[in-house]
C-alpha cells in the first residue's frame, strides 16, 4: 500500500528553528554520544599500529610486515563496504536506526578480534570492524550536522572529527601500559581489543537517548514528530523558556514528501548539477586518506625498520603525533567559522603538503633521527589533521539533505580505495625493501596529493561558513 503522505506538501521552519539555537548542554550530550565514533576509530587504529610488533612476534599472531599492513587494508576495505551499505540505508531508513546498528557491528567485531587465532581470522574480524566504522562515518556525520546550529557547525565538526586523535592518544597510552610488562604479552594485545569493543557497547547505551534527525523526519512527512523533537531541543537549550529564543529567520521550506530518493536521481545530481562539488569532495577525501594512511599508519613500522626501535617503545613514538593531531582541530577549528572554509582548507592542505615535501631529503639521506623526525612530523600532523577533518565537513555540507549520508559514504569509499587501501599495501612493500629513498618517494606522493587538494579547494571550494545546510544546498524535494 502506498504511503498516504507520498507526494504531499509540507511547509516547515524546522531548519530555521534548529539554526537559531544557542550552544547548550543538550548539544554537548548529543555530541558525546555521537562523536565518540571517531574516538573509537582512533583508539582502534592506533592500538593496532602500536601493537604491530607484538602481532608479528611469537607472543602474538606471527604476522609479517605485509600481513600487518594487509590487515590494515582489510579493515579499510570493510570500512568502504560498510560506508556504502549503511550510507544508503541511513538516508532511506533514518539516522538513528543506523547509528545504533553500525556501533553494535563495530563493538562485536572488535571484541571478536581479541579471540583471533591466525592471520585469516584476524583479517575477517578486522573487516567487520571496518564495516561498522565505515557505516558510522556516514550515519554520524549526517546526524551531527543536521542537529548543530549553522553558526558553529565548522568548529563543532572539526572538534568532533578531531576526537579520532584523542582516541589515538588513549590507544598509544594503553599500548604503552600493555607493553610495559604489566600483562603477559600473549594476552595483553587481546585485552586491548576487548577494552575497545566494551567501550563501544557503553557508548551504544548513550545513543539510545539520541533522537532522530528532525530534518530527516520532515522529508518523510513526519512533521508532528519532527516538531516534538525540536520542541524538546528548544526547551533544553533555553533552560525551560523556549519563548526567550530568537524568532526563526528566513522563509519556510516547502517540501514534497517522498519515502526515498532513487539511486538514479542521486547519481544524476552528483554527476550533473553538483559535478564540481563531486570533484572537490573526491580530491579532498582521496588526498587526505592517502596522506594519513601512508604516513601515520605505517610510522611504527618505519621507526622499527630504520631506527631499530623496540616493540615496547613504538607507542611512545606515535603518542606525539596523536596529541598534535588532536590539538590541531581543537585550536584551529573556530577559524573555519570566522575566517571561512575556503581560505582555511586551502591553507591547511598546502602547508601539510609542503612540510611533508621538505622532510623527504633529510629522511632519505639519514639526516633525521627518531626524535627529529617525530618533532617534524608532529608539526605536519598538527596542520594536516585539521585539513582531513575539514574534508569530512565539506562533504557533509555541500550535498542535498536527501543524499547527505550516501554522499559521505560514496566519497569516503572512493577516497579510501584510492588512498586508504592502496597506501598501506604500497608502504608495506616500500618498508620491506629497507630503502629510505623508496619510503621517501612514497611520502612524496602524499605531499603532491595534499598540495593538489589545496589547489582544488582554491578554485572550486564552497564557502559554507555560517550558512544553513539548506542555503548551501537546496533539498531535492524543495518546491521553492
Amino acid at each position: 500500500m502506498a504511503d498516504p503522505k507520498q507526494g504531499a506538501t509540507v511547509v516547515t521552519d524546522i531548519p530555521q528553528r534548529l539554526d537559531r539555537l544557542p550552544w547548550s548542554r543538550w548539544h554537548v550530550r548529543i555530541l558525546t554520544a555521537l562523536g565518540t565514533s571517531w574516538l573509537l576509530d582512533g583508539l582502534e587504529v592506533t592500538m593496532v599500529g602500536s601493537l604491530s610488533g607484538i602481532l608479528e612476534s611469537k607472543s602474538g599472531l606471527r604476522l609479517t610486515d605485509p600481513q600487518v599492513t594487509g590487515a590494515a587494508t582489510t579493515y579499510l576495505a570493510g570500512a568502504v563496504s560498510g560506508a556504502l551499505l549503511f550510507g544508503y540505508l541511513t538516508d532511506r531508513l533514518g539516522r538513528r536506526k543506523l547509528f545504533l546498528v553500525t556501533l553494535a557491528t563495530y563493538s562485536l567485531a572488535t571484541i571478536a578480534s581479541a579471540f583471533s587465532w591466525g592471520v585469516a581470522s584476524f583479517s575477517v574480524f578486522r573487516f567487520f570492524t571496518g564495516v561498522g566504522i565505515g557505516g558510522e562515518y556516514a550515519a554520524i556525520n549526517s546526524a551531527v550536522d543536521e542537529l548543530i546550529p549553522g553558526k558553529v557547525r565548522g568548529t563543532v565538526d572539526l572538534v568532533v572529527n578531531g576526537t579520532f586523535w584523542l582516541g589515538a592518544t588513549i590507544g598509544s597510552l594503553a599500548a604503552m601500559f600493555l607493553l610495559a610488562g604489566h600483562l603477559p604479552q600473549n594476552t595483553g594485545w587481546r585485552y586491548a581489543f576487548g577494552v575497545g569493543g566494551s567501550l563501544g557497547i557503553l557508548v551504544l547505551i548513550l545513543r539510545l537517548f539520541v533522537p532522530e534527525s528532525p530534518r530527516w523526519l520532515m522529508l518523510r512527512g513526519r512533521e508532528e514528530q519532527a516538531g516534538k523533537v525540536v520542541g524538546g531541543i528548544e526547551n533544553a537549550a533555553a533552560h525551560g523558556s523556549p519563548s526567550s529564543l530568537p524568532v526563526p529567520q528566513g522563509d519556510k521550506l516547502k517540501i514534497t514528501v517522498r519515502d526515498h530518493t532513487p539511486l538514479n536521481e542521486i547519481f544524476a545530481n552528483m554527476a550533473g548539477e553538483n559535478r564540481k562539488r563531486s570533484i572537490l569532495a573526491l580530491v579532498l577525501m582521496g588526498s587526505q586518506s592517502f596522506f594519513f594512511n601512508a604516513v601515520f599508519f605505517s610510522y611504527a613500522l618505519v621507526v622499527k625498520k630504520f631506527f631499530h626501535v623496540q616493540d615496547r617503545e613504538l607507542p611512545l613514538h606515535l603518542l606525539p603525533f596523536a596529541v598534535a593531531s588532536f590539538f590541531g582541530p581543537l585550536l584551529l577549528g573556530k577559524l573555519y567559522d570566522t575566517i571561512g572554509r575556503k581560505p582555511m582548507i586551502t591553507a591547511t592542505y598546502a602547508i601539510a603538503g609542503l612540510l611533508l615535501a621538505a622532510s623527504l631529503y633529510p629522511f632519505a639521506a639519514g639526516m633525521l633521527g627518531p626524535l627529529g623526525m617525530g618533532i617534524w612530523f608532529s608539526a605536519i600532523f598538527f596542520v594536516a589533521s585539521s585539513a582531513a577533518s575539514a574534508a569530512y565537513l565539506t562533504v557533509s555540507e555541500i550535498f542535498p539533505l536527501e543524499i547527505r549520508a550516501f554522499a559521505i559514504a560514496i566519497f569516503y569509499a572512493i577516497g579510501t580505495l584510492i588512498g586508504g587501501v592502496g597506501a598501506p599495501l604500497l608502504f608495506g612493500v616500500l618498508i620491506a625493501t629497507g630503502s629510505r629513498l623508496n619510503v621517501a618517494l612514497g611520502y612524496g606522493v602524499g605531499a603532491v596529493l595534499m598540495i593538489g587538494g589545496a589547489v582544488c579547494e582554491y578554485f572550486i571550494g564552497v564557502e559554507a561558513a555560517g550558512k544553513s545546510l539548506e542555503a548551501i544546498s537546496k533539498p531535492l524535494q524543495s518546491k521553492t
